[in-house]
């Protein structure tokens, strides 16, 4: 891989720290220090100044690297442009996806998608919704994949709803969460996931549980639940392929349906013109037809 100046200070103003920067590179610590001299030469200026708890930008730095970063910016543009007016489906596909998604979900499409067009690279960061939309309207990423009800303006697309299920070793029935002393396993979240459980007892019990748990996200209540410690309140899909002996209890409504939680696919119209994004939503579409 051959990085390039600005791309080199861009990651080391993303990561403010050496070591990080160079694994990101795929440089050594050494070589890339011997870089940035260099650049810093060429640029007749300190871009970073270091200290014991990593790097700091420099005022001329901040200037420097805003360059940097529009420089790449508008060389991925072109670069997408010249694909588009191929129609070859190469090049990069950038995808910001939330974190559940991407662990349980998201590997089986790319796996197929990498297998139908091994010439395009795939990007992928991961973290809460609130981030991949954020990442998707700064234009990092080509497309974005979020939980839960979207404002987005532009393209959005349903991929699928899946069951909000009650997850224990012990409780058969819902009603049973009253009756027992087993805590209340919940997750910290960016979105209103918080907010849906909590209506849903107030809504059909007008109470909450007696004894709660925090985590700090949601594969430590999963792994808390599995392993007996209480009950935890998860999307069906991360429950996709666990074959144990575990109880999966549906949150049925006084009206019989069950509560879910949508999951949906977020770009702009402008990038449905790129060959890679329009070749991914293919892909996309006839794995949803599969698992119907």
């Amino acid at each position: 891989m051959i990085v390039t100046e600005y791309e080199l200070l861009v990651c080391l103003a993303e990561e403010l720290n050496m070591r990080k920067s160079a694994e990101k590179l795929f440089l050594s610590q050494p070589a890339l220090s011997q870089r940035l001299q260099t650049i810093e030469s060429r640029w007749n200026t300190k871009i970073f100044i270091r200290t014991q708890k990593g790097l700091l930008l420099t005022p001329e730095g901040e200037a420097i690297v805003r360059h940097a970063s529009s420089v790449i910016e508008r060389e991925h543009t072109i670069q997408e442009k010249l694909e588009a007016m191929e129609g070859v489906v190469r090049g990069t596909l950038r995808i910001a996806c939330a974190s559940v998604v991407a662990q349980m979900w998201l590997p089986r499409v790319l796996k197929a998608f990498a297998s139908a067009y091994p010439n395009v690279q795939i990007s992928l960061v991961t973290g809460w919704s609130s981030e991949v939309t954020q990442q998707l309207a700064a234009g990092n990423v080509h497309i974005g994949i979020v939980r839960g009800n979207s404002t987005w303006k532009s393209v959005q697309k349903p991929l699928f709803n899946d069951k909000l299920v009650l997850v224990d070793t012990e409780i058969t029935k819902i009603e049973e969460v009253f009756q027992t002393n087993r805590p209340f396993i919940q997750f910290r979240s960016d979105s209103n996931y918080y907010q849906v459980i909590q209506d849903y007892w107030q809504r059909n019990f007008g109470k909450m549980p007696r004894q709660a748990m925090l985590m700090d996200q949601m594969e430590t209540s999963r792994q808390m639940a599995l392993n007996g410690i209480g009950f935890a309140i998860l999307p069906e899909v991360t429950m996709l392929g666990y074959t144990d002996k575990i109880n999966k209890i549906p949150l049925r409504e006084k009206d019989g349906s069950i509560l879910s939680r949508e999951t949906n696919l977020l770009t702009y119209e402008q990038s449905l013109g790129l060959p890679q994004v329009k070749a991914f939503l293919e892909i996309t579409d006839k794995f949803l037809e599969q698992v119907k």
